[in-house]
């Protein structure tokens, strides 16, 4: 099924002629539950991997605070999953004696002498050229790919990140058994299965990069508009897109800058929370009321990442090349 953005609540560059100079192309992913194979692009299904190819491993300092088995992180939402689909909004969750034992061992921690081994890297996101409008890379490459590491890497408390593209035609025989770390943090960085429906849309630079004058317009604009509509709410979309704008809340914004001293361009935006439950900004038109039931996980964070306190982790490349490393930020 295809997912529509609304129009927003403003149309901002009828609003703000300037803006038309500053707005940008970015691709809504709209990850949605599924059973992906390694030849669809997808948000936590497998990867086209070459079987001849080693599997990436961090070696990177890690900070270790709650640690869970993957499986247990699967089992755990597959619980919530079924007893959530039988409760009504305003409810207490309706669950078995049984179900809450199996979700109580799931909730236990690893034991105490269980060590990570070899850490490897966790599949995260694959995106086919063909799917994917918008697609960014070499022109000789037709397939992106993600994975990281899923444990917080100080300073920034992120998972360390691992980008590669390559042709899909030089692959000829996949890895079948493809490796997952044994330990993870608290399971915020283990997504669920999705395929995705890419749209293309507008977006506008985040308000602190914008023209002096057109920021103070903008500010004083804002004010007086209900709250979700102000340019904050409306420029830039949440959730996992290719391309386009990132947001600067947490922080102000700072120069992404490679080591070439060229300025870098967003390559991926990964979130968990598609679009505001409060105010359904920016949910899609085809996903619509769900009849007052719950769904585990929510229609707004379909594939359950968490990046620190509900932020967003933005990932940035260089024009120049893309054999450049990439950095991060999260906001």
């Amino acid at each position: 099924m295809t997912r529509t953005t609304p129009p927003r609540p403003v149309d901002l560059a009828e609003e703000f002629a300037a803006l038309r100079s500053c707005a940008g192309t970015a691709t809504r992913l709209h990850p949605r539950p599924g059973a992906p194979t390694a030849a669809d692009s997808s948000i936590g299904g497998p990867l086209l991997w070459p079987s001849d190819e080693p599997w990436p491993v961090c070696a990177g300092e890690h900070r270790e605070d709650v640690l869970r088995r993957p499986d247990d992180v699967r089992r755990r939402r597959r619980i919530l999953a079924a007893a959530w689909g039988r409760t009504r909004r305003g409810q207490e969750i309706r669950m078995t004696d049984e179900e809450r034992a199996a979700l109580k061992e799931a909730d236990e921690p690893p034991p105490s002498d269980m060590t990570a081994g070899t850490r490897w890297m966790l599949a995260v996101a694959q995106l086919y050229r063909r799917d994917v409008p918008g697609f960014i890379g070499p022109a000789e490459a037709d397939v992106l790919q993600m994975l990281w590491c899923p444990l917080d890497h100080p300073p920034d408390h992120v998972p360390a990140v691992v980008v590669k593209w390559r042709w899909s035609a030089d692959v000829v025989d996949v890895l079948a058994d493809q490796p997952e770390p044994a330990l993870m943090e608290d399971g915020y960085y283990l997504p669920n299965p999705c395929v995705l429906h890419p749209e293309q849309i507008t977006e506008y630079q985040y308000i602190d990069l914008l023209p002096d004058d057109l920021r103070t317009q903008l500010d004083a604009w804002s004010r007086d508009r209900p709250e979700g509509h102000w340019y904050h709410d409306m420029a830039i979309a949440p959730g996992w897109k290719l391309g386009g704008f990132s947001e600067w809340g947490l922080t102000d914004p700072y120069p992404m800058v490679c080591e070439c001293d060229e300025d870098m361009r967003l390559l991926l935006g990964v979130g968990g929370v598609e679009w505001d439950p409060k105010t359904g900004l920016w949910r899609p038109l085809e996903d619509g009321d769900d009849g007052g039931y719950y769904s585990y996980p929510e229609p707004y964070g379909p594939t359950q990442v968490q990046i620190g306190r509900g932020y967003q982790l933005w990932i940035f490349y260089c024009p120049r090349s893309f054999d450049h490393p990439h950095q991060l930020a999260m906001q």
